[in-house]
């Protein structure tokens, strides 16, 4: 799984387990909408800055975004509920 993946899946793991939308997240963590979804989809290079805000907002530490084993596990559930 690619780095840009692995934060995407961790990022909409995080923020579902909290119950906020993606709008709702990007209004608090003060970033667009559109680049939120970009980021969770592995499309879009956040930087260090930026993951740091993102784990801010969320109240976490920047590595669990990088966290290979979360994002693996929860991505394979979400795949097997679609």
């Amino acid at each position: 799984m690619d780095v840009r993946q692995r934060i995407g899946w961790n990022l909409r793991r995080l923020r579902k387990e909290r119950e906020i939308s993606q709008e709702d997240f990007a209004t608090d963590s003060g970033f667009d909408r559109g680049y939120i979804s970009g980021v969770e989809r592995g499309v879009r290079n956040p930087s260090v800055l930026v993951l740091e805000r993102i784990a801010v907002a969320l109240g976490v530490d920047v590595a669990e975004l990088l966290d290979a084993q979360l994002a693996t596990r929860f991505a394979a559930s979400a795949i097997r509920l679609c």
